[in-house]
């Protein structure tokens, strides 16, 4: 054995020195590109990617055509995957079985027999029991394919040639639409409806100007397998196509059965696209162990080859918009489909496109197809043609022809010299059977000739003119659209729109919360708990040491609860997220974000349709709607501007005519409510003046029936209006001293 040479020295141990971020850039970018251009994004002309183009080229040299008998998958994944796609065998057939899915492909590329899956997101049977051949829409997406239509490439290892692009005379990008992730971008476009499509592009080509709002109106959204109803409106959706990016709500399809006796069920009977239908069983079932369903009695799977959910109400008073709006919030019965039209342009760009883009792209393939088929078959045409003409030449000289193949050792040259003839026309001559000399008859000749003489007219006419080309695409688009029409059974549009019912916020939410009674329960240093029931015996109360109860009243769960603090902020809280009654809560700051310097002024149930007066300690105040308080984050909402050492002291509900606010001085006064303003945020005006101290207490009362307050032993005493003249004064007054028998702690009660 010969001893191995070692290589020259070069004094630096053969090593090469590469700067790391020039070569991280180099092999990265060439991963980037890999990814981008041969696996993740599909080409804008036949919306298909290099492994779905491989399978269907397979297929084609497999002759598995539509009218043709099924093939072993495992057949298909082993050409594929010896011939053309050097990758594993799972990842092929897994892109087989999708492209024979109809539910997941609005028009299925690959007929399939046996099992494929199915839309609860079982898995396929393995290849070696599945057969699949190609459906009309692959035969025509490959139709012209072996007529020159588009470039052919090597293969990974250079033994046979695969296309780069098939011809595609069906719009598949849109129609069938595509997903995938590549580097730094990914592409997500829902399925639409070939025929209006087809109806766009027609328009597109008579009004090349047309923008994309006029292809729009033949294209009024995506299109899904599984049906459902999209519930955007026209302008989202025209927006998304204007710009490449955007996204579509689907929601599934519903009605509502009558069980007879004023009962009855919800049945949904399809569901948006992508979504498996056992996981949104078990999510349902989910939510309602957790209670989070309360309007919903049961849900039931009845579904054979169709869909059919069954959901039951809790009565039959359930408002059954408001159930459905109540799973939309919380399932996947609404699913948002994300529109990116990033495709390859062209083949080669990667590029985000719109909806007139992505045709106008589509319909100029189909013109460079049609001219690279015109032109093959124009060749072919003149080689017929020339070959013709050799036949009429033997024809009319056959006894001639005859003796020379006979006589002459070289009967090529000697034809061609005495006839005229080139070597084609020679050379078919002699190729010709003996039994065909019979049908060599003049009339059948000149027959073919003029035929194909008209052809080629026809033919060099089509590639001299752009206005015939377009004519002649649009005939065949309309064969298309023809073919996939709205009446057929494939054809017909699936998906439909409407818009969302309008449900009050409010009521959606008590629909997701089972309503049931609790007692809010506040304390002094603002714990708060909710125990459940109405009518508590709330002396057996159990608080921290040193605290004890500041507030306690009735709510429901489904009630939202606010929270005014000292600084001036309103909080929200659902009564349905307070922790229990047992032990002593949970501080009301680790609920929201409350600063440590503040206390809570009042915790009250939220009415919507109420007005409240805020008051400072300074005594400055403003009517507020009760609307406009709702905090929607942990942070609250800043209502009452308030500067230290000034701070928020009162918050009461608005009822009445008139004001009655009493100080720490023991002065009370009395005014209209109208000289009060009604704000929505603000440090207010002044209520009352003081020289010590701030108020104490305020109340809101209608003048006509008195004013009234309760006594230390809970009794209440009422001061009639004529009884209230001297304490009547304007706003920002001092008032006088409060009258004989207004309780000793200030404070109005009740």
């Amino acid at each position: 054995m010969a001893k191995e040479t070692p290589p020259p020295d070069s004094g630096r141990d053969n090593i090469e020195p590469v700067d790391l971020k020039a070569a991280l850039e180099e092999r990265y970018l060439a991963y980037a590109l890999s990814t981008i251009m041969h696996r993740a994004l599909p080409d804008v002309r036949d919306g298909l990617k290099p492994v779905h183009r491989r399978i269907l080229h397979a297929m084609r040299l497999l002759r598995l055509n539509p009218e043709a008998a099924f093939a072993k998958c495992a057949r298909i994944v082993g050409d594929v995957m010896g011939k053309f796609h050097p990758h594993g065998d799972q990842a092929i057939y897994d892109a087989l079985v999708r492209l024979s899915q109809d539910f997941a492909q609005r028009y299925p590329l690959v007929d399939g027999q046996g099992n494929f899956g199915n839309i609860d997101g079982d898995n396929a049977a393995a290849m070696r029991y599945t057969e699949a051949r190609m459906t009309d829409v692959a035969a025509l997406l490959l139709e012209g394919i072996t007529e020159d239509a588009v470039d052919f490439r090597p293969t990974y290892n250079e033994e046979d040639e695969e296309p780069s692009v098939l011809p595609g005379a069906f719009p598949n990008l849109l129609a069938n639409g595509s997903t995938g992730i590549a580097v730094g971008m990914a592409t997500s476009i829902p399925p639409h409806n070939a025929a209006e499509l087809c109806e766009a592009a027609l328009h597109l080509i008579e009004h090349p100007d047309a923008t994309v709002a006029d292809l729009a109106r033949f294209v009024p959204g995506p299109d899904f397998p599984t049906g459902g109803t999209i519930v955007d409106d026209q302008a989202s959706i025209l927006d998304a196509y204007e710009t490449g990016r955007g996204g579509f709500r689907v929601r599934a399809r519903w009605v509502q059965e009558d069980q007879g006796r004023g009962t009855w069920v919800i049945v949904v009977t399809e569901i948006p696209w992508l979504v498996q239908r056992g996981r949104l069983v078990e999510k349902i079932a989910e939510l309602l162990l957790a209670k989070k369903l309360p309007l919903l009695e049961d849900v039931r799977d009845e579904s054979a080859e169709d869909i059919r959910l069954v959901l039951v109400p809790k009565s039959r008073s359930v408002d059954p918009a408001l159930l459905m709006e109540s799973l939309y919030k919380l399932t996947e019965l609404e699913s948002r489909i994300p529109l990116n039209m990033n495709v390859l342009s062209r083949g080669k760009v990667p590029n985000v496109l719109s909806l007139k883009g992505v045709l106008a792209e589509w319909l100029e393939h189909r013109r460079d197809v049609l001219i690279r088929r015109s032109k093959h078959r124009l060749a072919e045409i003149e080689r017929r043609l020339e070959i013709l003409g050799g036949y009429l030449i033997a024809y009319l000289n056959i006894d001639e022809v005859i003796r020379i193949i006979r006589e002459e050792d070289e009967p090529k040259p000697v034809m061609m010299a005495r006839f005229g003839l080139t070597d084609v026309q020679a050379e078919a001559i002699l190729n010709m059977r003996l039994r065909a000399l019979r049908k060599l008859e003049e009339f059948e000749i000149k027959k073919e000739f003029d035929g194909l003489t008209a052809e080629k007219a026809q033919i060099e006419a089509l590639l001299a003119s752009d206005h015939v080309q377009w004519k002649t695409i649009a005939w065949e688009i309309a064969k298309v659209r023809d073919k996939f029409g709205r009446e057929t059974p494939l054809g017909r549009r699936r998906t439909d729109f409407a818009d969302a019912p309008e449900h009050a916020d409010e009521a959606i939410h008590e629909a997701m919360i089972e309503k049931e009674p609790v007692t809010v329960i506040v304390s002094e240093k603002g714990w708060l708990r909710a125990m459940k029931g109405h009518g508590l015996d709330l002396s057996a109360l159990a608080f921290k040491d040193g605290d004890r109860l500041k507030v306690a009243f009735p709510a429901q769960t489904t009630d939202k609860l606010i929270i005014f603090t000292t600084g001036g902020k309103f909080y929200t809280l659902g009564a349905d997220k307070l922790p229990g009654g047992r032990g002593h809560g949970e501080p009301v700051r680790l609920m929201v974000d409350m600063e440590a310097d503040q206390d809570i002024v009042a915790v009250f149930v939220h009415d919507p349709e109420r007005r409240l007066l805020l008051c400072s300690w300074q005594g400055n105040g403003f009517v507020v709607a009760e609307a406009e308080v709702v905090a929607n984050t942990r942070k609250g909402k800043q209502v009452m501007t308030v500067k230290a050492p000034d701070e928020a002291k009162l918050c009461v509900a608005v009822s009445g005519d008139h004001v009655a606010i009493i100080g720490e001085n023991r002065k009370l006064l009395a005014f209209p409510l109208a000289d009060v303003p009604e704000m929505a945020r603000g440090k207010g005006v002044r209520l009352q003046k003081y020289k010590d101290g701030g108020v104490l207490d305020l109340k809101t009362f209608a003048l006509d029936e008195g004013l009234s307050w309760l006594d230390s032993a809970g009794r209440t005493f009422v001061k009639p209006k004529a009884e209230l003249a001297e304490w009547l004064g304007a706003r920002a007054s001092a008032g006088r001293m409060a009258p004989k028998g207004f309780p000793r702690t200030g404070k109005f009660g009740g």
